[in-house]
């Protein structure tokens, strides 16, 4: 399959690698330019729109109107070509994003995914797919080369990213969890690292609370998803609850917390940093 990626930071990078790697005919094009093995880099994002299937992994959703919509690129896409977004995007956006597709009759597939950078190295990405049933099928061999399950949420795009900002959302809480936890059970004698130790090995095994422990024990928290985009996704997250109604005091208490550590300097290192305030007594 020729397939056509835009985007190559930290995640891109490892989804076009990898699918080089599987025999793909894969070509991309980045804003900062860059390039990866086995991969021939394109001049314009155009080029990138000229294959059976192009990946889009970009930051948010003024990057993606900025590069594909307000040039009305899709216009020129080859036909049958099927897009598939793997960023995380607004579910009030996916909206506007699925009408321009289908005023160009380019076929639309929201595949947000969960994972890191390293898990995405690993090809063991959990992918969210919703769109047309089709166009799903027509890209799930490349889909399954980049991770290690395909999870059909529906057939409106929106309901992928929905399912991906409250997967963030749950993760955020887990990492205030621990740093709660931490304060309460060291302010009684016992060492984080003995009172996590206990955590993972019984009631909270789950890969939120093994990824993030190790941050919190050491107070240390070296670049993995960034503060900033994990404050992006929580923002994200607040306005799909305020369309539906919704009432997430969590939700509210978290954003705050990760507010606090893009504020303090930390936006750059791992969104886990949000936990410094709690584990600092701030």
């Amino acid at each position: 399959m020729e397939i056509g990626i835009i985007g190559l930071g930290a995640m891109g990078r490892e989804i076009a690698r990898n699918l080089a790697a599987a025999g793909h005919k894969v070509v991309a094009w980045n804003r900062s330019g860059g390039s990866v093995a086995g991969v021939r880099m394109m001049d314009t994002p155009m080029q990138a729109l000229q294959a059976d299937m192009a990946l889009t992994m970009l930051s948010d959703d003024s990057a993606i109107r900025s590069v594909l919509m307000e040039g009305d690129l899709l216009a020129q896409a080859r036909p049958g070509l099927v897009h598939v977004v793997s960023s995380t995007i607004s579910a009030a956006f996916s909206h506007e994003l699925a009408d321009h597709h289908r005023a160009r009759g380019i076929a639309l597939v929201a595949a947000p995914v969960l994972g890191r950078p390293d898990v995405a190295a690993r090809a063991e990405l959990n992918i969210l797919a919703a769109g047309d049933p089709a166009a799903i099928d027509k890209v799930k061999p490349a889909l399954e080369v980049i991770g290690k399950r395909i999870w059909h949420m529906g057939d409106d795009p929106r309901m992928a990213y929905a399912a991906k900002l409250a997967c963030n959302m749950m993760i955020s809480f887990a990492i205030e969890a621990m740093a709660e936890a931490v304060v309460l059970s060291e302010a009684h004698g016992v060492p984080r690292e003995r009172f996590l130790e206990l955590s993972l090995g019984t009631l909270f095994g789950s890969r939120p609370y093994q990824t993030y422990s190790g941050n919190i024990i050491k107070n240390e928290y070296p670049p993995g998803f960034k503060a900033t985009l994990g404050l992006k996704d929580l923002r994200l997250a607040k306005e799909a609850a305020r369309d539906a109604n919704g009432e997430l005091p969590m939700l509210d208490i978290v954003y705050a917390r990760m507010q606090d550590a893009v504020d303090a300097g930390y936006g750059d290192q791992d969104w886990s940093a949000m936990a410094r305030a709690t584990l600092n007594g701030k």
